[in-house]
């Protein structure tokens, strides 16, 4: 199945560089092109991890473009376009598909708790406005919404929808959403940890936020697991573990970014209410990063 093999392996949820308090556009096509040329597979710019809470919707139209621009079409772009407003997330996913988009992420709508039916009609809304894949983003302990496995399937039945970022953390959700969709409908991990053990259940990639700072290793994994070369990917990792730890210790993105720092790829800039990570938390990234063989 062609579109299967094109969303698979591993997907950087990418950060947003930024500058002064404005986009730094320079940081952000260097950060896609160095991506690509160590090996990921897909670019999702504007999740949660790019800030999407605090750019404009100016900004977001931006860095989805830049990331197209920029891909030229060498790996698949999957486009943040989630919102708890459905008029607005379908106007972000008819943005996404105008300015090129493979695909888009759509959220599960958070803060205003919707049933399990309103959240199917708020997918059914994406659905029915634009004509490229859709990937169901759920993540709970963000949305503090949980999309049961018999909405997903109902969706799955609508004809963009394909896929699904799983960040509910609960393993048994691989297993019972292949029952229930079949082996085409593609579940990606949605935490970096637990991504080896979701792939050995039957996911298809991982949307990982580590890959910012390392992604040749979380590629190769990724490409090791897709073989069946579990040996081989258990051995990285061994490697990655404390830095998938240690990124999340404060918020994912600052962790992700700290790390890109130390790389010197992009400023150690986030938007408030986020702050930057705390100095203990940047001793622990930076050990993570010697333990993972990517700094000295």
């Amino acid at each position: 199945m062609a579109t299967k093999t094109k969303f698979q392996g591993s997907l950087t949820a990418l950060v947003t560089p930024f500058k002064n308090g404005s986009l730094d556009e320079a940081a952000f096509r260097a950060l896609v092109s160095w991506q690509i040329a160590e090996g990921t597979s897909g670019l999702v710019p504007v999740g949660t991890t790019g800030e999407s809470p605090t750019v404009s919707h100016y900004e977001h139209r931006q860095i989805v473009e830049w990331c197209i621009d920029e891909a030229k079409g060498r790996v698949p772009v999957i486009a943040g376009a989630g919102s708890n407003s459905t008029k607005e997330a379908v106007e972000l996913a008819q943005h996404a598909e105008k300015a090129g988009a493979d695909a888009v992420l759509v959220v599960t709508p958070y803060y205003n708790k919707p049933t399990q039916e309103g959240m199917y009609h708020h997918f059914k809304a994406v659905n029915d406005a634009i004509g490229i894949p859709i990937f169901i983003y759920n993540i709970p302990p963000r949305s503090v919404v949980d999309m049961s496995v018999e909405t997903m399937t109902r969706l799955s039945e609508l004809k963009n929808i394909i896929g699904v970022k799983d960040a509910t953390g609960n393993l048994a959700r691989v297993s019972q959403q292949r029952h229930a969709m079949g082996p085409d409908f593609i579940q990606l991990s949605g935490e970096d940890m637990t991504a080896l053990a979701y792939m050995a259940a039957g996911g298809h990639g991982c949307i990982s936020v580590v890959a910012n700072v390392a992604p040749k290793p979380c590629a190769e994994l990724m490409a090791a697991v897709l073989k069946g070369d579990y040996a081989a990917a258990l051995e990285i990792q061994d490697r990655l573990v404390p830095l998938h730890d240690a990124i999340f210790k404060e918020p994912g993105l600052a962790g992700a970014k700290h790390g890109l720092k130390l790389l010197d790829r992009v400023q150690e800039e986030v938007r408030l209410p986020l702050m930057p990570v705390t100095p203990p938390t940047g001793q622990v990234i930076r050990a993570a990063m010697v333990h993972a063989g990517l700094l000295n």
